[in-house]
């Protein structure tokens, strides 16, 4: 592996790559596919489920060049538990779809394993080593999630991993929700992607490593934007969207960190919320982190009559941009995204509210702050690429004297998480006011009433340019233009400058006999992975809050 420490011009780290290299690194589309590792042979695999009930039983699809390979299943918290290991024959290459990542790879069950009743909930991680036609090692790696039995759960989080934005950004197969091999010059992002397929490289496991997002140090003044996260995965053969969703670099870290630190955590996926929203009623506190981008109508119902109820809500997490749609009984996800109005055929139907765009789109007319209080369409981007890339770290904190900052010794304008890095790469926010020297929501922001502000900080809509050229940029301004037609009807350089600018915040509001908390940060967890007092201390007095403690 490439030395990270090795430091090149202008203070980004030098992976190896030339000039070339990391321009296909950053724009090019990579993907991960059979037949890819040539004459050295492969191996991969997937669940028929993302998520089981205690002793339910697991088929699992293998397509593998080997014969034979060694099966090991651990389950991934605060301590790695092995739970079952077994040597499995019979191993063959199984024929998969163009479009697999579309239709699925309809690979038959290759074997299959049961679930023990003691197997506490949390994510399970599969291994499967064998030995390539070269000699060498081969490897795959799966994960799937042991969700907790229903009935009541005191002092017990439940903590709900963001799956649907893993199946929005899983490149295994080629096509995505962002980019694709589908349309008539495979070339376009796929508008349905199904969960029938492998992980991709960088969302089961990484090397401690690995770069984040965020730039870690604030590049000089007109300076070429650069993604270093994009560099390493190409350098290394990792998927270019293992930083933007996956286990390993968001869900997991809230999770080995609340187990480190004593809390009782069980999981669930986002498929629960939909399927099986009775899940929630036997929880206190409910927990969603990470890059949490993609939810069903029904996730959202899920989560509002479980506040209104009386439930609480921590919310980790930024970027509440879109709504998706499930088919296929679950085993496919619609999200026509900036397509919607032209191609989902529910928007010229009755009832346009279910199309898979953005949720403040005026045809869904369910703005995102009524469930989490912030949205993406006001936040969106800091601390990479052009957006803010000098920007903040942390919150700056407004309104020290709320609950969830007690015994931090924080101040007013302080920044809470900036030792972390917690504030970025994508973030959530609403429009607002400045009054007396505090943030208020304004009266057109959509936000519950009694909502409170108690950090802000800067982020942006549109990668500026510095004098770059947009050819260089990875960003641009085209998610500027999208918000502009979906919230103003208009793309245009004008509209742009009165949308481009967003902020990320941290906000509580009760609604109902319920509460929510949400700090609207991607990042937060990483400030969490990396021991931020501050942003620990924050965190566990809103569990501690939402448990009754």
């Amino acid at each position: 592996m490439i030395d990270p420490m090795q430091a090149s011009v202008q203070g980004f780290v030098d992976f190896g790559l030339t000039a070339q290299e990391r321009r296909e690194a950053v724009f090019g589309h990579r993907y991960e596919r059979p037949g890819m590792y040539g004459e050295r042979g492969e191996i991969w695999c997937y669940t028929d489920s993302m998520a089981y009930p205690p002793g339910a039983t697991v088929l699992l699809q293998v397509s593998s060049t080997a014969a034979t390979y060694q099966l090991e299943i651990m389950r991934d918290g605060a301590t790695t538990e092995p739970v079952l290991k077994r040597e499995v024959g019979g191993g063959r290459l199984q024929e998969t779809p163009d479009q697999c990542s579309v239709t699925g790879c309809g690979w038959e069950s290759s074997l299959e394993f049961r679930i023990a009743e003691d197997w506490p909930s949390g994510a399970y991680r599969i291994t499967l080593t064998a030995q390539g036609r070269d000699g060498t090692r081969i490897q795959a790696h799966h994960l799937f999630i042991v969700r907790p039995a229903t009935g009541r759960k005191p002092n017990r989080i439940l903590q709900v991993a963001a799956t649907g934005s893993w199946t929005a950004y899983n490149t295994w197969g080629g096509s995505n929700h962002y980019q694709g091999i589908t349309g008539p010059g495979r070339n376009q992002y796929a508008t349905t992607v199904s969960i029938e397929r492998p992980w991709c490289r960088g969302f089961v496991v990484l090397p401690d490593d690995a770069p984040r997002v965020p730039l870690e140090f604030a590049p000089p003044p007109a300076t070429a934007p650069r993604y270093p996260h994009m560099e390493w995965a190409f350098a290394n053969g990792y998927s270019n969207k293992y930083a933007s969703s996956g286990w390993a670099s968001y869900d997991r870290h809230f999770f080995h960190w609340a187990e480190r630190m004593g809390f009782a955590v069980d999981l669930a996926s986002q498929h629960e919320l939909h399927f099986s929203p009775e899940i929630l009623d036997g929880y206190d506190c409910v927990v969603c982190v990470g890059h949490d981008e993609y939810w069903t109508w029904e996730m959202r119902d899920a989560v509002d009559n479980y506040v209104d109820r009386g439930g609480r809500v921590a919310r980790f997490a930024g970027n509440f941009m879109w709504q998706t749609r499930l088919e296929r009984g679950g085993k496919a996800q619609v999200c026509y995204k900036y397509r919607a109005r032209a191609e989902d055929p529910v928007y010229r139907s009755a009832g346009p509210s279910r199309t898979t765009g953005s949720w403040e789109a005026s045809e869904t007319g369910r703005p995102g702050a009524k469930t989490f209080g912030l949205n993406a369409t006001n936040g969106l981007y800091a601390g990479w690429g052009g957006c803010a890339p000098r920007g903040v770290r942390g919150f700056p904190v407004y309104r020290p004297d709320h609950w969830a900052f007690a015994g931090t010794g924080i101040y007013y304008g302080d920044l809470l998480g900036a030792d972390g890095h917690a504030f970025g790469y994508e973030v959530d926010g609403i429009d607002y006011i400045i009054r007396g020297g505090l943030p208020e929501p304004s009266e057109t922001s959509g936000a519950p009433e009694g909502l409170q502000i108690l950090a802000l900080g800067m982020s942006s809509l549109k990668e500026e340019s510095a004098g770059v050229g947009l050819d260089d940029r990875f960003l641009s301004d085209d998610d500027a233009k999208f918000v502009a037609e979906t919230l103003i009807g208009d793309g245009g350089e004008a509209a742009v400058e009165r949308v481009k600018r967003g902020a990320g915040m941290i906000v509580n509001f009760t609604r109902g006999k319920g509460e929510v908390f949400h700090a609207g940060s991607c990042e937060w967890v990483a400030a969490l992975m990396r021991r931020d007092a501050l942003v620990e201390r924050v965190t566990s007095n809103v569990l501690g809050r939402y448990l009754g403690r």
